[in-house]
């Protein structure tokens, strides 16, 4: 710890983010393709699956939101500085805290984005 609610950022915490993103994105494809792939019926009702998609987007979003608000907090703590132009560990860690806030911002976006075909189209087509 590098100070009383402060955590320390590692490379696994500027990942996190990216990595729960890639996992939805793995599930969901994944499903509705195990779902579709038989191609009886391609106007058949996917229901059932994208509510379980709905239930993945929504946890993958709150966890992607905590890390994205942890980042945000740590950050500003720190200053909240765009330039890093110094070799100490307060400046990695605020370069980490920064790398890790774009990041999460990004994997939100992109599970929103993802999971934009699973809402607008409700069958196999």
């Amino acid at each position: 710890m590098l100070g009383l609610g402060k955590t320390e950022d590692t490379l696994w915490t500027l990942i996190a983010a990216p990595t729960i993103w890639a996992f939805h994105f793995l599930f969901s494809y994944t499903l509705v393709a195990w779902q579709c792939a038989p191609n009886g019926d391609p106007f058949r009702d996917i229901g059932g699956t994208r509510a379980m998609i709905g239930v993945a987007t929504l946890t993958c979003l709150g966890l992607i939101g905590l890390i994205l608000r942890r980042a945000w907090r740590e950050w500003r703590e720190g200053g909240g500085g765009f330039r890093n132009d110094q070799d100490t560990a307060e400046a990695r860690e605020g370069f980490l805290e920064f790398s890790t806030l774009l990041l999460a911002a990004l994997s939100f976006v992109a599970v929103l984005f993802e999971t934009l075909p699973i809402v607008m189209i409700g069958d196999c087509r």
